[in-house]
């Protein structure tokens, strides 16, 4: 009788383990959807700037449709990449930041090109959109910080032992990080 008293206490405390750990995996988990979804709170706030910053800049620019049609269709391309964050992939991760790299080089273009027409640069409402464009970027690359941080956070518990057993039998697995594009890590070239 005693023997089946500690045998019982031991199955409780395996099980108490285990249901903190999957708790623990859920609550990283979500923490991993949370993260995402302020990086994409950001991007949304980059794309809806876009539109503004353009008709600033085409009042000024017209002769300039090529950089303002590579800024729309760049921006287009871009908000046409919304990922789930319950699938995310390296892949599909990787296609969305290269149409981010796409979309943050062509606003370099339209940006330069404003050193072209010095009304333009003087401009309230484009300084104005400028600022708000360069924070918005600050947040994204913050937002994206965070969810790195806490996508290793998941990727730890998924692969150390003994919580990746539990993650193996639950179907948890690691989530992809959120990398440099190529062109973002490319040397900069520098003529005179």
């Amino acid at each position: 009788m005693q023997i089946s008293y500690i045998i019982l206490g031991i199955l409780a405390v395996l099980v108490g383990w285990v249901i903190a750990v999957y708790n623990g995996l859920i609550k990283f988990r979500n923490r991993v959807r949370e993260a995402w979804s302020d990086i994409e709170v950001q991007l949304k706030r980059r794309y809806d700037l876009i539109p503004n910053l353009v008709s600033t800049v085409k009042g000024y620019a017209t002769h300039e449709q090529g950089t303002l049609d590579a800024v729309i269709s760049a921006r287009s391309r871009a908000t046409s990449m919304h990922l789930d964050p319950s699938k995310l992939t390296a892949e599909n991760l990787r296609a969305m930041q290269s149409a981010e790299a796409g979309l943050s080089q062509a606003l370099g273009k339209l940006f330069a090109l404003s050193e072209s027409y010095p009304d333009l640069k003087a401009n309230t409402n484009f300084l104005e959109l400028q600022r708000e464009l360069s924070d918005t970027e600050n947040k994204i690359q913050a937002a994206r910080r965070f969810y790195n941080g806490t996508v290793q956070e998941m990727n730890n518990k998924v692969e150390q032992f003994p919580s990746n057993l539990i993650a193996g039998m639950f179907g948890f697995t690691q989530q992809p990080f959120f990398d440099a594009d190529e062109k973002e890590t490319a040397p900069v070239e520098v003529k005179f």
